[in-house]
């Protein structure tokens, strides 16, 4: 696996000490040098090769925007900031993600996750199983540092979050993969209810008004748009 390079840029001391130590955390990452300001950032660019900048945007003198702009030849780049009104300039400048501080070692992780993917398509990155016919009995997803076995049967669920999705058996499992995506591996017992929802039909209990309500207690919202599609369904299944 490819070792990522890293940058940081933020003025705050306690923030770049947060921020060493997830990079300490996560194995494939190293860190180059920590930088109080801008011009230190632009020399270490000129000098050292980096693929993923962590920038502050709010320093002194020459902002992390600012920064961005003079640029020419920029790594990857995800701002982390107190100051949430940058962030569409931030993605205008082509940044990867932006990080609202104080944020999680899981919300830095899926930072991170979406370099790994932009500079290294090819890596099983969160991947299903090719496995798709009626047979299929599991599936194996990357989540954070470990690659998990998952029994189709056990899955109560999935959400939608971002260009993640949360994958809820008897705990919760967070992997890299669109719900569209994930949805193309499954078996037709899996179906989507919802734009951000997809259910394991074995695990049904009720439908209650707009809502299925899952073995679990578990209650999850029909869209309006996928009502007709699901009453179908149900109704060819009790035929």
């Amino acid at each position: 696996m490819k070792v990522f390079r890293c940058l940081i840029a933020d003025d705050e001391p306690i923030a770049r000490q947060i921020i060493e130590k997830y990079i300490e955390d996560i194995p494939y990452l190293k860190l180059v040098s920590s930088c109080k300001n801008a011009f230190e950032v632009m020399e270490v660019l000129q000098n050292e090769k980096i693929d993923l900048l962590f920038l502050d945007i709010n320093m002194p003198k020459f902002s992390g925007i600012s920064l961005l702009k003079s640029i020419a030849q920029k790594p990857d780049v995800i701002i982390t900031t107190a100051y949430p009104e940058y962030a569409v300039e931030g993605f205008e400048l082509s940044v990867t993600d932006y990080l609202l501080k104080p944020f999680s070692l899981e919300r830095f992780l899926q930072a991170v996750l979406k370099v790994q993917q932009k500079q290294q398509p090819s890596i099983v990155q969160n991947k299903i199983s090719p496995q798709t016919n009626s047979e299929q009995k599991s599936l194996f997803v990357k989540s954070d540092k470990k690659i998990i076995k998952l029994n189709l049967d056990d899955i109560n669920y999935i959400e939608a979050y971002g260009n993640y999705i949360k994958i809820y058996t008897d705990v919760m499992v967070l992997t890299s993969q669109t719900l569209s995506e994930f949805l193309e591996k499954l078996p037709d017992n899996f179906m989507r209810i919802h734009k951000s929802f997809v259910i394991n039909f074995k695990h049904l209990k009720l439908i209650d008004g707009n809502q299925m309500i899952l073995q679990n207690e578990a209650k999850i919202p029909i869209g309006k748009s996928f009502k007709k599609v699901v009453i179908e369904k149900i109704d060819n299944e009790s035929s």
